[in-house]
């Protein structure tokens, strides 16, 4: 598999960064600001106040750049951190985020909603109003949301395995349409050969990363990090020591969870059943 491409921008202010990425892509390209907009269908000038900082542009330029450049979802990733630099998006979660659009492998444990990278439209839409962001400021994060999506797609798309408590797929959505349509969508996900889906049923009882959601990346170096947040708190952690220890929870819950077949099977039973029928 080859190398994900590493984040090249050296400023730390987020804005600065996207602008400085866009600036850097562009020049290996070795592309006037006229010939990106010609093969991309936009205004040059855009293009030109992207790489001044002077505008962000919208999650469908960024998308296009993302693809035009071979950087699936590294561009988005840092669209939404300039973004959100002064709303949703808080310090503690800018380095994940570019580290995340490194990572060449990504572990996943969920205790309470599905991972952004397999959600739906609808369902990014009712989770991110339910944190209190409206408008067109709630649409653009939906189309960035579904814009990193990309990151699991194409021959180079990094391996993703994710655990889902119970719990995740027993908090169904308002609309039941919308509902299962998010656990059709998984099922179909679920089939991408990157893609490992698991259930931990509530029987599996307590364990090391309980009310604890927690990340783990691998990037190209071989050097892993790890991201664990709940509802009040998020934090970074690269030390190995510590990184170790969420490792080794992981690995009880894995053990704890489902075979992917298994889990398959209780969420196409969900599907077709609609209510939760906890794993007893």
């Amino acid at each position: 598999m080859p190398q994900r491409r590493l984040v090249t921008g050296r400023s730390q202010e987020p804005r600065r960064r996207f602008a400085e990425e866009l600036r850097q892509l562009r020049a290996g390209k070795g592309e006037s600001l006229r010939q990106l907009g010609e093969r991309l269908g936009w205004d040059w000038s855009l293009f030109g106040k992207m790489e001044k900082g002077e505008t962000l542009g919208g999650p469908e330029v960024v998308q296009a750049l993302d693809q035009y450049y071979g950087t699936p979802g590294l561009l988005l990733a840092l669209w939404e951190l300039a973004a959100g630099d002064h709303t949703q998006f808080r310090e503690r979660y800018r380095r994940y985020m570019a580290l995340e659009a490194e990572a060449v492998s990504l572990w996943h444990f969920a205790v309470s909603v599905l991972p952004g990278l397999l959600q739906t439209p609808g369902y990014a839409r009712e989770v991110l109003a339910a944190g209190g962001i409206k408008g067109a400021e709630l649409e653009q994060q939906v189309k960035a949301r579904m814009g990193r999506q990309e990151l699991l797609k194409g021959e180079d798309a990094p391996p993703f395995r994710t655990i889902l408590a119970e719990a995740v797929l027993c908090t169904p959505l308002e609309d039941e349409g919308e509902w299962r349509a998010q656990l059709a969508y998984l099922l179909e996900t679920a089939e991408r050969e990157n893609v490992t889906v698991q259930v931990l049923p509530q029987r599996a009882g307590v364990h090391g990363l309980v009310a604890t959601d927690v990340w783990f990346l691998r990037l190209a170096d071989g050097r892993p990090v790890a991201y664990a947040e709940n509802a009040h708190w998020g934090e970074l952690v690269e030390e190995n020591t510590r990184v170790e220890r969420l490792q080794r929870a992981y690995d009880v819950v894995r053990d704890k969870a489902l075979s992917p077949a298994e889990s398959r099977k209780y969420i196409l039973r969900m599907l077709e059943e609609a209510p939760c029928d906890p794993l007893s």
